[in-house]
């Protein structure tokens, strides 16, 4: 069956407030459902990747043909220039997101993706809303604690 997955991230201030949008769509089932979340302090990139990670880990079989839809080059092109198995040779060693990256990498084992870059604020609906779901998530009165982030700025890398 194929799923497409739709994300976007966003944030206010960079590191700042930020949240992220999902969009998941069965297409032979006319089926949609969307999730959000926000953070009191993160980073656009982080958000960006860490929509595709709650997508994925949202899904219940590997049996799946999955088509992420990301208007994030810093996402899409990891994967879609093989970035990412540079960095996995080298432990992520000076990789931006360490955490994220690892996080995501039994995903992209376990589930057959093909990702697909699409320009943000286009008039890409699922765009679109992906990104009003982020926003909206960053400016909720209840945020998340992004740990991993917030351990690094306070340990002085910021």
């Amino acid at each position: 069956m194929r799923i497409e997955i739709y994300t976007d991230g966003a944030c206010s201030g960079n590191p700042g407030r930020g949240g992220y949008g999902i969009v998941m769509k069965v297409p032979e089932k006319n089926y949609e459902k969307r999730f959000s979340k926000g953070f009191r302090l993160t980073t656009n990139n982080r958000m960006e990747l860490m929509a595709v990670i709650v997508a994925l880990e949202k899904l219940k079989s590997p049996d799946n043909d999955i088509h992420i839809f990301t208007d994030s080059k810093y996402v899409s092109d990891a994967i879609n220039q093989k970035w990412i198995y540079g960095w996995i040779k080298k432990g992520f060693k000076n990789v931006k997101n360490p955490d994220l990256w690892r996080r995501l990498v039994p995903l992209l084992k376990t589930h057959k993706t093909t990702f697909h870059w699409v320009k943000g604020h286009a008039g890409h609906v699922e765009n679109e809303i992906c990104d009003q779901l982020a926003v909206k998530a960053a400016q909720s009165p209840v945020l998340e604690v992004d740990a991993y982030f917030e351990s690094q700025k306070d340990g002085g890398l910021f």
